[in-house]
């Protein structure tokens, strides 16, 4: 994108806001009326989700005014899952918002707004909040972050190409997305078929506090964020890298020195060590396949003998909706590492859990060939 001009978002923008909890206003949800978007209306590629709008009543819409939406806003969410944008569409109005998404109205001919969807997912945002998250357990974006984010515009018949070659690439995407969907399918009807529901104990096997079965350790992040903290060999880990296309870990976009570990007492997990999210997002998990670092969203699990680290994931990862529930706390919920070791688990034979976990072992490489080839 060279000699291609940069403007910062609110030189293009007639309004850039966001909205309000209707709760903190004495309004409850219910069943029917104005749609009312949260982050999660949105997939990670900004496709529209109507089953979860949630619903409020025009008296409430009326006093939300100022986050009432139109056809063409540019919601961007600016708290928990950082970055995800949507466009509304005529099918989603009337509607409104709360606070986590921030409302981008931009009302020029200049502009194809496709693409300023397009250029607020792409790394060129992305590294402008990106340098936010050092030291910051969880990052929420202000306003004055949206206004100043810097983008480049070029004309709009570049914009709209340049846009309609996304478009292309995120039918790719979709497919393969597809796919590693039935996979992951494939894995839970095994384990049921082996093991049952998820943590539901039905008398086949032992049960075990995970504590019994593992230590449960806290990762924490440098008090004093310091460049020279940052230049190590070990991946540090936050539960914004955790994704769904593959349970083990091997890097992550940061490294953390010996000298910036020891500043906050982080354990270093050993290899086999299931991480738990244990902030926003609740319930995520992963295994570490390498040595590495975490912050303090998670609470990690280090199995001993009895249980095996692909069988304790999978079992974790059907739980993610009870997960959540355990979370506790006035301004934001968490899971403390109490609540982690209390958690009682299923143990069959360490045998069937290996059984399992080498099938498991066999259709992520697949879903490893699903990933190269798209």
């Amino acid at each position: 994108m060279e000699n291609i001009k940069r403007v910062q978002l609110s030189e293009i923008a007639e309004l850039i806001t966001k909205g309000t909890t209707p709760t903190t206003l004495g309004y409850e949800f219910q069943d029917e009326g104005v749609n009312f978007l949260k982050i999660e209306c949105f997939d990670e590629i900004g496709n529209y989700l109507p089953d979860k709008a949630a619903h409020i009543s025009e008296e409430c819409n009326e006093k939300l005014k100022r986050s009432q939406l139109k056809r063409g806003d540019v919601l961007f969410s600016i708290a928990g899952a950082i970055g995800r944008v949507g466009i509304v569409t005529e099918e989603m109005l009337p509607a409104n918002t709360n606070q986590a998404l921030a409302i981008i109205r931009i009302n020029r001919d200049d502009v194809y707004l496709p693409y300023i969807k397009l250029i607020l997912t792409s790394p060129i945002v992305k590294k402008q909040f990106e340098r936010k998250k050092q030291g910051v357990a969880q990052l929420n974006l202000s306003l004055k972050d949206i206004n100043e984010l810097s983008i480049p515009l070029p004309d709009k018949e570049k914009q709209i190409e340049y846009a309609n070659l996304f478009a292309k690439i995120n039918i790719i995407m979709d497919q393969r997305n597809k796919e590693l969907e039935s996979l992951d399918e494939l894995i839970k009807a095994r384990f049921v078929e082996m093991f049952g529901e998820g943590l539901k104990d039905d008398g086949k096997f032992e049960v075990r506090f995970i504590s019994e079965i593992g230590k449960v350790v806290s990762g924490a992040t440098p008090k004093t964020d310091v460049e020279e903290y940052w230049d190590g060999a070990n991946p540090w880990i936050t539960p914004a890298e955790l994704s769904d296309e593959s349970f083990i870990l091997y890097d992550s976009e940061r490294k953390i020195t010996d000298r910036g570990a020891k500043s906050c007492a982080v354990n270093l997990l050993p290899i086999g060590t299931v991480l738990l999210s244990s902030r926003a997002p609740i319930g995520k998990v992963a295994i570490a396949g390498t040595e590495m670092y975490c912050n303090q969203g998670f609470k990690n699990i280090i199995p001993n003998d009895m249980i095996n680290s692909i069988y304790l994931y999978e079992l974790l990862k059907m739980e993610t909706a009870y997960l959540n529930s355990l979370g506790r706390g006035a301004t934001f919920k968490e899971i403390s590492k109490q609540i982690v070791e209390n958690i009682r688990i299923k143990v069959p034979p360490i045998e069937l859990q290996e059984q399992f976990a080498e099938f498991a072992k066999q259709v992520d490489k697949s879903k490893v060939v699903a990933l190269k080839a798209a």
